[in-house]
């Protein structure tokens, strides 16, 4: 086991840590070598505890520059090169394009998890249209293409994206460990508070939260709009600080900045709400209902993975303030007994269906699979 070699790339190290610490946990207790490659961010000490190797990785999300990515091509290339892994799990955009077509040159097997296809399938602009090409092309490498849910994979078949359709896999969801994110009663007071968790961009509805929180303040002076999460990260789809405090100095929202630990948060608030315009199976989501709070989400690709509309929570029209208002409003005037009965529901199907450990399983599998070496 000592030999086994694993390697991890994103472009946060910050998500390889906190989506897929489980995987880590297994991998390092049984003495595989687990390198986690990805920028250089305020998690890359957490996981050097836990025993894994961390690589500084240069990737430029925002960047449209060839430069820059054949830096991150080349990165990626050496250290493969270098370390020989016996298998590389790549995660994102860049590191799924670049690091597959890294791998394939320096002929170590590869998996690219397909964790949400965002930004690139939400746009239309010429970007958008080069990254497909790079897709159809990268993907014809890896042994294996995984994705988080049936209209993603749905969409490369559609858009003739997968050369090797027989290599195509459904991983549902990554996963949520049941006994971090544990059971709470759902809070016994007058006001009623809804919040947003994730990074700060406009694909995730922040708009739309906002003008529905603005429409419904006037009629609910006791509710209350709460945003979690960082402002102007490294995406095409940032929001700014400027925007936030203007919502601030409006008093419809209450923002809260970054969290080690969302948990106190989420078992602070009624309801979790998530207006994304597309997501791969929202990890905020799962811990959310595992946690026992009520949702409302759009009928998107991810989010309707986690929400059972009318029984686990809401689901509202995509990029439409008055929809997701609505449905807002059925959640604040549900009785307290009706929300309990939603997030008793919504337990219950995170621990049916998106239960860390069979996801765990499913690597191990898949390790063993490709490199021939039990874990």
């Amino acid at each position: 086991m000592k030999n086994l070699r694993i390697a991890l790339v994103c472009n946060t190290a910050w998500a390889i840590y906190t989506y897929r610490r489980g995987l880590l946990r297994m991998l390092t207790a049984r003495g595989a070598q687990v390198t986690i490659i990805a920028p250089r961010d305020r998690t890359f000490e957490p996981p050097i505890e836990m025993g894994c190797r961390c690589v500084e990785l240069p990737v430029a999300s925002k960047s449209t520059d060839p430069r820059d990515d054949l830096k991150t091509l080349l990165a990626l290339y050496r250290e493969y090169r270098a370390t020989k892994p016996h298998l590389v799990f790549h995660y994102t955009i860049k590191p799924n394009i670049y690091g597959s077509i890294a791998a394939m040159l320096a002929r170590v097997p590869s998996i690219a998890v397909t964790t949400g296809l965002g930004y690139t399938f939400i746009q239309k602009s010429r970007a958008a249209q080069i990254a497909k090409r790079l897709y159809r092309f990268a993907f014809r490498f890896p042994r294996e293409v995984w994705f988080l849910n049936r209209d993603d994979h749905q969409a490369f078949v559609d858009q003739n994206l997968l050369v090797h359709p027989d290599r195509a896999r459904r991983l549902h969801g990554e996963g949520v460990d049941l006994d971090d994110f544990a059971f709470t009663s759902l809070p016994g007071r007058e006001d009623f508070v809804f919040i947003l968790i994730g990074r700060l961009l406009w694909d995730k509805g922040v708009q739309e939260y906002v003008d529905a929180a603005r429409s419904l303040k006037s009629r609910y002076p006791h509710a209350r709009f709460q945003l979690l999460g960082p402002v102007g990260v490294d995406n095409p789809s940032a929001i700014t600080r400027s925007d936030v405090d203007k919502w601030e100095r409006e008093g419809i929202i209450e923002y809260l900045g970054e969290a080690n630990d969302v948990r106190p948060l989420i078992a602070a608030a009624d309801c979790v709400v998530l207006p994304s315009y597309r997501e791969g199976v929202p990890r905020t989501l799962m811990e959310a209902a595992a946690m026992g709070r009520p949702i409302v989400a759009t009928d998107v690709p991810g989010c309707r993975e986690v929400v059972d509309h009318d029984i686990t929570g809401y689901l509202c029209e995509v990029k439409n303030a008055t929809s997701l208002s609505t449905q807002l409003e059925r959640m604040l005037t549900l009785s307290h007994a009706e929300r309990a009965v939603m997030a008793q529901r919504g337990r219950e199907k995170v621990t049916r269906e998106f239960d860390e450990n069979t996801v765990v399983e499913r690597y191990k599998g898949t390790i063993h699979a490709i490199t021939g070496i039990s874990l």
